[in-house]
């Protein structure tokens, strides 16, 4: 053992374990922990000093339900001149069987790494990330832009068949799917978008679980149906819907971790089969969803291990994040999840959610008409020919009078006070922002109604120019709200 690397830490292999009130005070922890981080009286006293508001932040957003994993944090040692890498895991404790939403305790469980992750290496590779994070919400931006357009063709479409009354029955349930499919590439690109910027506010609504089940099963039918059927391999889908309440979740992460589970039945079942999904309500009113399928089955082994990052049985195939994505999510939503197995004989996955609120709005409630208006003259501005185009079209099925400028600069030069009624700009453009834009625009006409349109979701500096933002894609109801409460209200005030 003399030529053992430098790196390797003289630390006994064991787990560190802690628990932790809500509020971020240690309650417990071993003797491992001790050795390694600190004591009971300052249970985080060997951590570098800039790991530490890390460490302090994560105990406190597990303290409000969150599952927080992965985190690496530096410690320093006697022994070493290098701070000691260590891996964290911080999970809520929901201890009360009486209030699933109460948070009791914070268990944190790690183990000393035997060298630092290769991605905290070297602040050039810390650059490096910065760097791919600026241009991922460039791609992002622009993704958004192609689902605008994309978003705002289906909406003519709708507006057209039923401005033509149009028999589009045979037609609908593609049209809906392709537009669940890019809602949730938008829903996507936000997630994306809030990672990057370190944004962990998530937009919970009420869901009809059922109604979100069935569009799982009909997104991911050409992955379950089609593409086996073309090899000779015939898979079934069995729904035992059953009505249970809403829950209140994100629909576009819950609709993630059923498709994620559709595909891994999939892939247990080589030979085909049948996924059977069920909606229940447990003995405690809960809302459940019950996942079966007739394939492979698992070991005790990997049952133990198929929510934990990184884990998979699928070999380079197989990245080990889907069930682990799910498994956070549903924590997120206060819910839980479970699984059954033995080898043969399939697997179940069985998910419990609380049930919504009763006064939260239901998303069966029909909207209220929105009044009619009058054509109203707008002026749409933005650097690409596709939003400019389908925001147009889409304000001209209900008679608006629109005029089109591709930049800041060419807008100022069509724009006389009292020529339009409302400006939708882009924020993102050469030259000059949207921001920019409605400032000069606002010195030649100081009340004059300018919405924001943009792909991008740090634009909270340019909300003192406008009088709203709404983040690409929209559609046509959006605009329409935008227009009858910046032209008319403000008119009727």
């Amino acid at each position: 053992m003399d030529d053992a690397p430098d790196a390797v830490p003289t630390v006994e292999p064991a787990l560190l374990i802690a628990t932790f009130a809500p509020s971020g005070r240690l309650h417990h922890c071993n003797e491992a922990w001790e050795s390694v981080l600190g004591t009971a009286d300052a249970p985080w006293a060997m951590v570098v000093e800039d790991d530490r508001e890390l460490a302090t932040s994560s105990v406190l957003e597990a303290g409000k339900g969150t599952l927080v994993t992965n985190q690496v944090i530096n410690a320093h040692t006697p022994d070493r001149d290098e701070p000691l890498p260590v891996l964290l895991n911080f999970v809520p404790v929901h201890g009360d069987p009486d209030d699933n939403a109460r948070i009791t305790a914070v268990t944190i469980s790690g183990e000393v790494m035997a060298e630092p992750p290769s991605w905290m290496i070297s602040q050039t590779q810390r650059h490096r990330m910065e760097a791919l994070g600026r241009m991922t919400m460039g791609v992002a931006h622009d993704l958004n832009n192609l689902l605008s357009g994309l978003i705002g063709h289906i909406e003519l479409l709708k507006g057209k068949a039923a401005q033509e009354e149009t028999n589009t029955d045979s037609v609908q349930p593609s049209i809906r799917t392709i537009e669940k499919t890019a809602e949730d590439g938008a829903a996507l690109i936000e997630k994306l978008q809030r990672y990057i910027r370190e944004d962990t506010q998530k937009h919970f609504e009420r869901v009809k679980i059922a109604s979100l089940v069935e569009d799982c099963i009909t997104i991911t039918q050409p992955y379950w149906h089609n593409e086996p059927r073309r090899q000779g391999i015939e898979i079934e889908v069995e729904r035992v819907l059953n009505e249970v309440p809403d829950v209140m979740g994100a629909p576009s992460e819950l609709r993630e971790v059923f498709v994620n589970l559709i595909l891994n039945a999939v892939q247990a079942m080589p030979e085909g089969g049948t996924i059977t999904f069920e909606t229940f309500t447990t003995e405690r009113q809960q809302v459940g969803v019950r996942v079966e399928d007739t394939g492979m089955g698992m070991s005790d082994d990997v049952q133990q291990n198929i929510f934990e990052p990184l884990f998979t049985t699928k070999g380079e195939q197989g990245t080990g994040m889907g069930l682990s994505a799910s498994y956070g999510i549903v924590q997120e939503h206060e819910g839980d999840i479970d699984v059954e197995s033995k080898p043969g004989e399939g697997t179940t996955f069985t998910l419990v959610f609380p049930p919504a609120d009763e006064s939260a709005p239901d998303p069966d409630t029909p909207e209220p008409d929105t009044p009619d208006t009058a054509s109203v003259r707008v002026l749409v501005v933005d650097d690409e020919e596709m939003v400019r185009s389908i925001v147009t079209q889409l304000l001209s099925l209900n008679d608006h009078e629109v005029d089109r400028a591709s930049s800041g600069n060419e807008a100022l030069d069509m724009f006389e006070p009292g020529t339009y009624d409302i400006v939708f700009t882009d924020f993102g453009m050469p030259e000059m922002t949207g921001a920019e834009l409605a400032e000069r625009l606002h010195e030649r006409e100081p009340d004059l109604p300018i919405i924001l349109l943009t792909g991008y979701t740090d634009t909270e500096a340019a909300v003192d120019e406008v009088d709203t933002i709404l983040s690409k894609p929209f559609k046509l109801e959006e605009l329409e709200a935008a227009i009858q409460q910046y032209v008319f209200s403000s008119d009727d005030a």
